[in-house]
């Protein structure tokens, strides 16, 4: 029997062994969410939206094991995992409050006696989920999509088992009907050939990835041959843009914010620090000084603000991507090292003279490696901000809000900010553009994602 085992990154010891499912349990669990949803999808919508209400209250009961849960898996410092679970609640109360409005029909003035456009859910939707935020990104997607009538088929990354084993013991422990998400434990190497089996499975109506633009290609590929939906949230390389008369003192603090959660391993960190020339010797001593006060140590200990890195190939990936980029003529302000003592530690890491050739500009840093790069206009602001395959998020920092508008409306990406870092609401869709994915999560746009636009004609 193939097992996961998965270990605690900031010592490097096991932390617990899993039993991966074999071909009759993933062939049970498909049959279960799928013989679920044909009951789940005939609830009414204010009663599905009431439901997904008790699920906060199982988290809220849960939050502190929940939260030792994630930090213990993949490192993340005791309080932003107990945030993240603060977040899923936020969020299932807020769609409990509000989400059965974003269903409603729509009634059209057309020449007929009546015409209505409905959502309708789709089915099972399997969802393919990354390790770095292992609450939220599941309940970011799975909530609108089980409000909207569909059912889940999750299959979590491998090093949180046991964070996906509790996501399904919540929903099941709320009063949602037993089967409306499942857990699938999938040993790494069968994993491409699992997902593909069940994209192409008659039971599977839809399929979402959080991941690499790697995996998203291979997904989208499975699912297009499928002729299925899909929605990809993918990498990024967001552009932080301070133009000349921001406020310097609130963007580098922001910046380090942005940039240093979760020690660097988030898709909307602030990878790319745009800084115009006339500010750009303040605000490096700002941004500097902010990155040398944060604390790194046992990620349990609510005096850190930055724990390990989750997997010792992160590490290896971004310390090479540091040493590549100095040996072609990249600075190292403070950190670009690995630390001395067990664990996936990497010091946090300012790095200037960058340029596009270099691995912390042309590739996705994923750990703890800001790059500051300088520029002598808002237009050259742009060409750096877009010089990249990647578009999810972008901010932009000015006092002149119309100006940070003007320039933020030129960057390409599926989300901007202004005079903000930039983070996920429940309330408001997100998604990227370009190599970062398609799709949106969240907001309105996040329920309707995975339903049937309906028209209804009536002569």
């Amino acid at each position: 029997m193939r097992t996961i085992i998965t270990t605690n990154p900031a010592t490097g010891e096991p932390l617990a062994h899993y039993p991966a499912h074999d071909d009759a349990a993933i062939e049970e669990a498909v049959d279960h969410v799928h013989e679920t949803g044909l009951k789940w999808q005939g609830v009414a919508v204010p009663e599905r939206a009431r439901l997904l209400g008790t699920v906060a209250d199982v988290l809220a009961h849960r939050r502190e094991e929940l939260a030792a849960q994630i930090t213990l898996e993949m490192g993340k410092p005791i309080t932003e995992a107990t945030a993240e679970v603060d977040k899923c609640i936020w969020q299932c109360r807020q769609y409990a409050q509000d989400g059965a409005s974003y269903l409603q029909p729509e009634d059209l003035d057309v020449s007929a006696q009546s015409c209505r456009t409905v959502y309708e859910p789709l089915g099972v939707v399997l969802a393919v989920m990354p390790w770095n935020f292992p609450l939220w990104q599941v309940f970011r997607f799975a909530i609108p999509a089980l409000l909207a009538g569909n059912t889940v088929l999750l299959k979590h990354a491998a090093n949180v088992t046991g964070s996906a084993l509790a996501i399904e013991s919540v929903l099941r422990a709320a009063q949602l009907p037993a089967g409306v998400l499942r857990t699938l434990v999938v040993e790494e190497s069968q994993v491409p050939t699992v997902v593909a089996r069940l994209i192409a499975d008659r039971r599977i109506a839809a399929v979402t990835l959080t991941g690499s633009t790697r995996a998203g290609a291979y997904v989208a590929s499975a699912a297009g041959l499928a002729l299925k939906k899909s929605v990809l949230e993918l990498g990024g390389s967001d552009p932080f843009v301070v133009l000349a008369d921001a406020d310097v003192d609130t963007a580098a603090v922001h910046a380090a914010k942005s940039r240093f959660m979760c020690a660097g391993q988030t898709c909307i960190a602030a990878k790319r620090l745009i800084i115009h020339r006339d500010i750009a010797d303040q605000f490096e001593r700002k941004f500097v000084a902010a990155v040398n006060a944060l604390t790194v140590g046992d990620p349990l200990d609510p005096s850190t603000t930055v724990g390990p890195l989750a997997r010792p190939d992160i590490l290896d990936q971004v310390q090479r991507q540091v040493e590549q980029s100095v040996s072609r003529g990249a600075t190292v302000l403070t950190g670009g090292h690995r630390l001395d003592r067990p664990g996936n530690f990497y010091a946090p890491t300012v790095i200037t003279d960058v340029t596009d050739d270099m691995p912390v500009v042309s590739e996705e840093t994923f750990g703890p490696v800001a790059a500051l790069i300088r520029v002598d206009d808002d237009d050259q602001a742009i060409q750096v901000a877009n010089s990249t395959e990647y578009g999810l998020a972008a901010s932009v920092w000015s006092r002149d809000v119309n100006r940070a508008r003007t320039v933020g409306e030129r960057i390409e990406s599926g989300v901007l900010f202004i005079n903000s870092m930039v983070t996920s609401d429940p309330r408001v869709p997100f998604g990227g553009t370009k190599r970062s994915g398609y799709g949106r999560e969240l907001g309105a746009a996040g329920v309707r994602e995975f339903t049937n636009l309906r028209t209804i004609w009536v002569k």
